[in-house]
Parts: structure tokens; C-alpha cells; sequence
């Protein structure tokens, strides 16, 4: 029934949907670009309508009554931000005791604009030996989906480039509020 309801409210909304699910049993997702509150509804909607097992995080004080179980059933983790590195170290951990498990990150990090994409997913990616999964939501042709997945072993500098060539015809909500695709200075 709630496939039912989310896939009649993307189509009533006049939103396409691109794309399937890969057929791997662990990835992470990355969804971009991130600059509205609305990126995360449309996305569960996608979730929700095509059936997608996945989790992703969000952030820690999101989760009250009524909104923390929702969010749970719908595979939200919760997660305090202000120690990223423990937090990737436990998602690799995840990823290396589990058989199936699909995780959602926005390399963005935030709403709002940042000099540059955060890393953690390429390092999860990279040390749990996982591809990396190009999801998207493009506002300005109303298209949202699961787009490429990256080969294993690609060093940074390729990921990088795959990001910015996909990546960088899509439309945020807010336009203004993208962050260039480029990684921090090492």
C-alpha cells in the first residue's frame, strides 16, 4: 500500500523516475545535490515506490516523537555529526558484517553551500571494498533516480572526475546553495 501511495504522489507531481536497482548486494548511495529539505522527502518517496532496502543517516535530532520512528521504519540511522571519523569507522565496520546493505550519504553533508563534497563515503566505499552508487534528484527536469555505479578501485582523482561529468547538469532545489564537486585539499 505505501508503494502504491508514494509512487501516485511522484507521479502526481509530476516527477519522473530513472533507473533500477543494481544487482550487488552492498553499495553505497550517494544522493546529490542536496539543498532542500525537500531533496529527502522526494528521495524516501523513490525509496519507498521502487522498494529499495536502504539506509541512511540523519541527523540525531530529527529523531522525536512521532517523527524518530518514522524515520526509523524507513531506515533512517541516527547520527550526531560533530565526530564524523568514528562514524565512518563504524560504517565500515557495518559494511564488513553484513551480507546485504545498501547505504544512503549526501557527500555534500548539508543544506546549506560548503567549499567542497565530504569524503567519507569514497573512504567507506574504498575500505569496505563496495561501489559507490550515483543517485540523483534534478529539479529542473523533475527526473530523480538511481544513476551509474562506479567501479571498484578507481583511485580519487577518477571518482572525482565520474562525479563532476554526472553530476554537474543536475539542478538542486535551491541552485544557489550547490557546492562545487571537488574534494577537500588534502
Amino acid at each position: 500500500m505505501l508503494r502504491w501511495i508514494a509512487t501516485q504522489i511522484i507521479r502526481g507531481s509530476g516527477w519522473t523516475v530513472v533507473g533500477g536497482v543494481p544487482d550487488i548486494p552492498r553499495a553505497v548511495f550517494i544522493a546529490a545535490p542536496h539543498t532542500s529539505n525537500w531533496d529527502g522527502f522526494w528521495l524516501l518517496m523513490y525509496k519507498v515506490s521502487m522498494d529499495i532496502d536502504v539506509c541512511f543517516l540523519a541527523k540525531h535530532t530529527l529523531f522525536w516523537w512521532p517523527l524518530g520512528p518514522i524515520l526509523v521504519a524507513l531506515g533512517a540511522l541516527p547520527i550526531d555529526r560533530k565526530g564524523p571519523g568514528a562514524i565512518v569507522q563504524q560504517l565500515i565496520a557495518a559494511f564488513k558484517n553484513e551480507n546485504q546493505l545498501f547505504l544512503a550519504l549526501s557527500p555534500e553533508g548539508t543544506r546549506k553551500w560548503m567549499p567542497h563534497w565530504k569524503t567519507g563515503f569514497y573512504r567507506i566505499a574504498k575500505a569496505a571494498g563496495v561501489p559507490i552508487v550515483l543517485v540523483f534528484i534534478d529539479y529542473k527536469t523533475k527526473r530523480m533516480g538511481l544513476g551509474k555505479t562506479l567501479p571498484l578501485g578507481q583511485s580519487m582523482q577518477e571518482t572525482l572526475d565520474e562525479l563532476r561529468s554526472f553530476y554537474t547538469p543536475m539542478v538542486g532545489a535551491r541552485p544557489a546553495l550547490q557546492s562545487p564537486i571537488k574534494f577537500p585539499p588534502e
